[in-house]
C-alpha cells in the first residue's frame, strides 16, 4: 500500500507519536514540525501529499503559509484544525474540528476525493528557496 505523506505543522510531537500506528495502518506517514519555519524547510526537502495545520499556529501564520505554498505553484491541499469552521475559512482548503478522530477521517475523505478526481500531484509541492 502506498503511503500518503502528511506534513503536520504545530502538532504536539507526543500526540503524533501516540497516534503514529493508527495513521500508518491507514496509509499515512506523518512528518511533524513545530513551526512554520521548520515546515517551509521540510516542504523544500520533501514531496508531501498534504499539509495539516494545528490550532497552535496563529490564523495570521496559517494564512501566510498557505499563500507561500500557493505562490510556489503547489496544489498540495492544506487542512487546518480549528475550534470552529469560521476560524480558518479564509486559508484552509478543508477546515476540520479538533476532535481526536476528526483529522484522520477528514484526510481519508479528502485524499479519496482527490484520487477520484485526478492522479496524485507529486513533485509540485516544493517551495522555491
Amino acid at each position: 500500500m502506498p503511503f500518503t505523506l502528511v506534513l503536520a505543522v504545530g502538532l504536539d510531537s507526543s500526540l503524533v507519536a501516540g497516534q503514529r500506528s493508527a495513521w500508518q495502518s491507514a496509509g499515512y506517514f506523518v512528518t511533524p514540525t513545530k513551526s512554520i519555519r521548520e515546515a517551509i524547510v521540510r516542504l523544500r526537502e520533501g514531496d508531501f501529499d498534504l499539509v495539516l495545520l494545528a490550532q497552535s499556529i496563529s490564523p495570521e501564520s496559517r494564512d501566510k503559509f498557505k499563500i507561500l505554498i500557493r505562490a510556489s505553484g503547489s496544489r498540495t491541499p492544506v487542512i487546518s484544525i480549528a475550534d470552529s469552521q469560521t476560524e480558518c475559512e479564509g486559508f484552509a482548503d478543508t477546515p476540520i474540528g479538533n476532535e481526536p478522530a476528526s483529522p484522520l477521517k477528514t484526510i481519508q475523505e479528502l485524499m479519496a476525493e482527490r484520487a477520484g478526481a485526478s492522479a496524485p500531484n507529486r513533485g509540485s509541492s516544493a517551495i522555491a528557496a
